[in-house]
C-alpha cells in the first residue's frame, strides 16, 4: 500500500492542498460517499401526507419502497409549509418505523384488573359493534311529537392537531350517525 496515495486521500489534506479549501465539495467527497443512494432515489412511491403533530397541518412527501417508510421529507406544493418541517415534523419517520412504536391495542375487559393485548383490526370491530348498539339502543325517532332523529348516546370531542379535513370528515361522520353533540377542544 502507499501511505503517500493514501495520505494524499484524506480529506483535511485534500481540503488543504486542493481547489476546496471551506471542504464543501470535493475535499469533503469521499469514494464511500460516492457509492451512497439517496433514500429518496430509491423510493417506489411517493404519498402526500400531513404532519400529525400540531394544528399547523405541514405538507410531507412520504417516501415508501417495499411497503415501509424510508423517508419523510417537507412537501415542496404545500401552501402551508412549501417544503419545510419543524424538527418534530422532521423526525415524524419515527412514528411509522420506531421501536417503541405501538402496534397492539391495550385493553382491559369490563370488571377485569389485568391489561391485554389484541390486535387493531379486532379493536376496530369492537368499536365498531359497540357503536352500532349504542345508536341502536338510543335512537330517538320523535320526541315531544316532533321528528328528531337523533341519538343522544353517541358525542365527539376533536382533538385540537385535527387540520380543516379531518374535522369536516368528522362532522359528517357524526352527523350521518346522528349526534347531535359534536365539538372540538380548539373551541373550548
Amino acid at each position: 500500500m502507499d501511505l503517500r496515495k493514501t495520505f494524499l486521500q484524506w480529506p483535511v489534506v485534500r481540503q488543504a492542498s486542493g481547489q476546496d479549501p471551506l471542504g464543501r465539495g470535493v475535499a469533503a467527497r469521499s469514494a464511500q460517499t460516492d457509492d451512497l443512494a439517496s433514500r429518496l432515489q430509491t423510493a417506489d412511491k411517493v404519498v402526500k401526507s400531513i404532519c400529525p403533530f400540531c394544528a399547523v397541518g405541514c405538507g410531507q412527501d412520504v417516501y415508501v419502497k417495499d411497503g415501509k417508510v424510508v423517508q419523510i421529507e417537507g412537501d415542496p406544493d404545500s401552501p402551508v409549509s412549501r417544503g419545510r418541517l419543524c424538527p418534530k415534523g422532521s423526525a415524524s419517520k419515527q412514528l411509522v418505523t420506531g421501536s417503541y412504536r405501538e402496534s397492539k391495542v391495550r385493553y382491559r375487559r369490563p370488571g377485569g384488573t389485568e391489561w391485554e393485548d389484541l390486535e387493531l383490526d379486532t379493536a376496530m370491530d369492537m368499536i365498531a359493534d359497540r357503536v352500532i348498539k349504542t345508536r341502536r339502543e338510543t335512537w330517538q325517532e320523535h320526541e315531544d311529537g316532533k321528528r328528531t332523529a337523533r341519538t343522544m348516546g353517541i358525542a365527539s370531542l376533536g382533538g385540537a392537531t385535527l387540520d380543516n379535513e379531518e374535522n369536516y370528515l368528522m362532522k359528517k361522520l357524526y352527523t350521518a350517525l346522528g349526534a347531535i353533540q359534536i365539538e372540538n377542544q380548539a373551541r373550548i
